[in-house]
């Protein structure tokens, strides 16, 4: 059973959906998002196997519900009761104490999955409160959990200085089956959904607006970039975080309105349909556990420039894109390595293909997790 904060992340859609294909039974539980649970299962449909795994959502209940989880204990009572074992995806959120809470009395093991939520940076944000809810609630959660799944001896190495009781297992969480990328829509089918697209070239960023996604960085790095090259775009994807009025104005500053082209989220085919059409990808994050957008964007042959934070270095270490700092021109100044040498960027695609299909397989993951279970399973009875 996998209890997350929202409507299941990509990550938390692909585990289980590796877990169920292997035979196990598996349910999701998360807050019910509204609307978004539209956009969630457009996004789940699109995944190999999702449709063998169960979801179900709790009422969100308004502010109480999300300090006691009242209605998330009530629904995890009889769910947690069924199962053998209880992932928790993130950290800071109610119904995930509800969760571990209840395995605890039922005598189940649990992981916690901190999906970067433990990082220095991440802590740094209102990093009182997290201190305070450290102090009172969540180590003794993440302590008494079976152990830590993470996604990168990286993030090992930054929550090392928290010095947390439970062991840690390292698997990358950043997978993908092979069976999503199998088959791609042609570069021309993005044109005829997007008509302001066709036969442009474009740098694609996917995410939310978010201060933590660096796109402030994005909009000046473009503002560099787009002045010797007038022939490359950049298409923004994702919802408004709290940071989309900035990148806006910012753009609108530098005269670049009519080059930036705003698609708000999109999902299933239409996803693909950027991917499979983009020159290159962008993510100059502040922090990342692990990018699942980056590892879509590297399994459809498209070279990255992400920053260090994203704690993915093995895109530098397999020629799959550019690694730089949260710099602007060192943003720009990857932009145009790869976009200006067509021999630079088709190296780089064949590589990007070839490490998501030798080291980040869903299957893999699925399998790693499901060890983990095994053994702390071994001395409990079923």
């Amino acid at each position: 059973m996998h209890p997350s904060t929202g409507g299941p992340p990509r990550v938390a859609a692909r585990l289980a959906a590796a877990q169920a294909k292997a035979g196990h039974g598996v349910t999701i539980v998360s807050y019910d998002g509204g609307d978004g649970n539209v956009a969630t299962a457009e996004m789940s449909a699109t995944i190999p196997y999702s449709d063998q795994v169960r979801s179900i959502y709790v009422p969100v209940g308004g502010r109480l519900e999300s300090i006691f989880a009242w209605e998330a204990k009530r629904v995890l009572s009889g769910l947690v009761a069924e199962a053998d074992v209880v992932h928790l995806h993130g950290v800071w959120y109610s119904i995930l104490l509800a969760a571990a809470e209840e395995a605890r009395r039922r005598g189940r093991p649990y992981f916690v999955q901190p999906n970067g939520m433990l990082d220095p940076w991440a802590l740094e944000q209102r990093a009182l409160k997290k201190r305070i809810g450290l102090m009172l609630a969540f180590r003794k959660m993440l302590n008494r959990s079976a152990g830590l799944v993470l996604g990168n001896e990286e993030e090992r190495r930054l929550i090392a200085e928290l010095n947390l009781k439970a062991p840690s297992v390292v698997v990358p969480l950043n997978g993908m089956f092979p069976e999503e990328v199998s088959v791609l829509p042609g570069a021309e089918a993005i044109g005829k959904r997007f008509p302001q697209l066709r036969g442009r070239r474009f740098i694609l960023f996917l995410g939310r607006f978010h201060y933590k996604k660096g796109v402030d960085h994005l909009a000046e790095a473009f503002a560099l970039f787009a002045k010797g090259n007038s022939e490359v775009d950049l298409v923004m994807v994702g919802v408004d975080d709290g940071a989309e009025g900035d990148f806006r104005e910012r753009i609108a500053r530098h005269g670049l309105t009519e080059r930036v082209h705003m698609l708000g989220p999109l999902h299933g085919k239409a996803k693909w349909e950027a991917f499979s059409a983009a020159s290159c990808f962008a993510l100059p994050s502040h922090q990342e556990g692990f990018s699942i957008a980056i590892t879509e964007a590297l399994a459809c042959g498209v070279p990255v420039v992400i920053t260090k934070n994203c704690h993915f270095g093995e895109v530098a270490e397999a020629g799959a894109g550019c690694v730089v700092e949260l710099d602007d021109e060192a943003i720009a100044g990857a932009f145009g390595k790869i976009l200006n040498d067509e021999d630079v960027r088709r190296s780089m695609s064949a590589a990007a293909r070839e490490l998501v299909a030798t080291r980040f397989s869903c299957h893999t993951m699925g399998r790693m997790v499901l060890d983990a279970y095994e053994r702390a399973l071994s001395g409990v009875a079923r």
